[in-house]
């Protein structure tokens, strides 16, 4: 694995432990003096928060049409355990798994949640959103983001919402295999280029959207609610001069 990479995993509390635990800086969703507003002062390592012009999340709307390559997906999905980092709740996945965009080989590293939705489509927001994080050979990162709304209970999310640790910090083994419900049958996306949506910012994110929402209940949707306490979600940042692909 690259140092970049690493670096990034290291920063970005998507993909580790709470700030808190871990020394590094503090950031919060709900706290005045460290909310998103205030990110790009927290830290001269987040100074992206504020600055760039490339930022997730965003209002997915006046698409270009583009004809974009299916998705290879060559997903085992089987996750080795489910964890409260204090910002989401993260599952993080055993290696193998990957999905192919641009000729590039991206592994699935874990997949977390964020209560409403981050990124809108045509303005709309979805009570959940799940992002798939992956990482290439070379350090690029990739996101493929499902909306989830109201409706039937979503199988996959019974076995992890069942062992959900309710405490930052907390977490638990979780090897289960059916997590393939969490995608659509429709794998057609939206693309653009963007950021991770938590500190530090970082852009040069691939970021792949896809159009169709996947169903869980309402009782789902409160239980992760309940263990936030609060929105986990950044609010939309411009779009500026980017084009958002179809």
């Amino acid at each position: 694995m690259s140092k970049k990479l690493l670096t990034l995993l290291a920063l970005s509390a998507s993909l580790s432990l709470s700030a808190s635990a871990n020394g590094a800086t503090h950031w919060s969703y709900d706290d005045a003096h460290s909310s998103p507003a205030h990110w790009g002062e927290l830290d001269e390592k987040f100074t992206a928060c504020s600055n760039g012009l490339n930022q997730s999340p965003i209002n997915l709307t006046a698409f270009t049409q583009a004809e974009l390559p299916a998705l290879t997906f060559n997903y085992h999905l089987k996750s080795t355990e489910i964890l409260n980092n204090g910002h989401t709740v993260q599952v993080n996945m055993e290696a193998g798994s990957t999905v192919k965009v641009d000729g590039i080989a991206f592994e699935l590293k874990q997949f977390h949640f964020h209560t409403p939705s981050e990124n809108n489509i045509n303005s709309k927001s979805f009570p959940l959103e799940a992002h798939f994080v992956h990482a290439s050979a070379k350090g690029e990162l990739a996101v493929l983001a499902v909306m989830l709304s109201e409706g039937e209970a979503n199988e996959a999310l019974k076995g992890l919402w069942k062992n959900m640790p309710m405490k930052a910090g907390d977490k638990h083994a979780q090897v289960q295999d059916n997590i393939s419900t969490l995608l659509p049958k429709n794998k057609d996306y939206y693309r653009f280029n963007g950021s991770l949506t938590t500190p530090p910012c970082t852009e040069g994110v691939r970021w792949l959207v896809m159009k169709e929402a996947v169903s869980m209940s309402k009782a789902q949707i409160e239980a992760f609610q309940k263990v936030m306490k609060h929105p986990n979600n950044r609010p939309i940042q411009a779009t500026n001069a980017r084009a958002v692909l179809q």
